[in-house]
């Protein structure tokens, strides 16, 4: 079974040109998507689904490196765990640590000959492999500068911007007005005993469906709206 792991980690970036990288080399590969996600794989629920079905013999396919990880140790354990399993890996951008790659390093082992000479040889086979698995780190540890350089970028810009005047972020005080805050806030009136209704906060949480915090600034705001009005 061949699948394809696409991921995103914000609403501005797009997961089609992952899926159009992935399904030109391999065209019947089952597309499993992720959005919204953190660098590590914890909290990842599609790619954790992913890794308790695949077997030996299955394959991954990523865009490339980054999509696996940003974390440097946790994608090269990870990446030993799935090879030590028999799970292919491909990486479309990185082909040289794919496991394929990976495993006809380790193959190309110079045999031993019975004589002295073996301690060299042996030394050598052990460089070899000891060079496929730098590659693998080195691309992982790449993987996870980008993220940092991002961030600290990121910070900076900010950083001047509010130097320069900017409003960075909600202003302070100000209400963030959407449809569901509405709804939620309706429902709050009808229901809490605090409105119109007789119902004690935690009924009412879980009756709409919403988070304590979530909640209570909500019901916050309607006050805050009763007072003033």
């Amino acid at each position: 079974m061949i699948y394809g792991y696409c991921r995103i980690s914000t609403k501005d970036q797009s997961i089609d040109r992952q899926i159009r990288n992935i399904t030109a080399e391999y065209p019947t590969a089952t597309i499993i998507k992720e959005v919204y996600t953190a660098t590590k794989v914890e909290g990842r629920k599609e790619f954790n689904k992913l890794l308790k079905i695949v077997t030996k013999g299955d394959t991954i396919v990523f865009d490339s490196v980054s999509r696996m990880s940003r974390n440097a140790i946790e994608g090269f354990e990870l990446y030993e765990e799935l090879y030590n399993k028999g799970v292919n890996l491909v990486f479309i951008k990185e082909p040289m640590i794919n496991t394929d790659t990976y495993k006809q390093t380790l193959n190309k082992n110079i045999p031993l000959m019975g004589t002295k000479e073996d301690i060299l040889l042996k030394a050598i086979n052990e460089y070899l492999m000891a060079l496929a698995k730098e590659q693998i780190q080195i691309a992982f540890n790449q993987s996870e500068k980008e993220v940092k350089d991002l961030q600290q970028r990121t910070k900076e810009g900010m950083a001047t911007a509010k130097l320069n005047g900017k409003q960075i972020g909600q202003p302070k005080g100000v209400k963030l007005t959407t449809k569901k805050s509405i709804e939620k806030k309706e429902q709050i009136i009808k229901y809490s005993k605090d409105f119109k209704g007789t119902l004690k906060d935690i009924e009412v949480m879980k009756l709409i469906g919403v988070a304590k915090n979530t909640y209570y600034k909500y019901k916050r705001e309607l006050m805050e709206d009763l007072s003033n009005g």
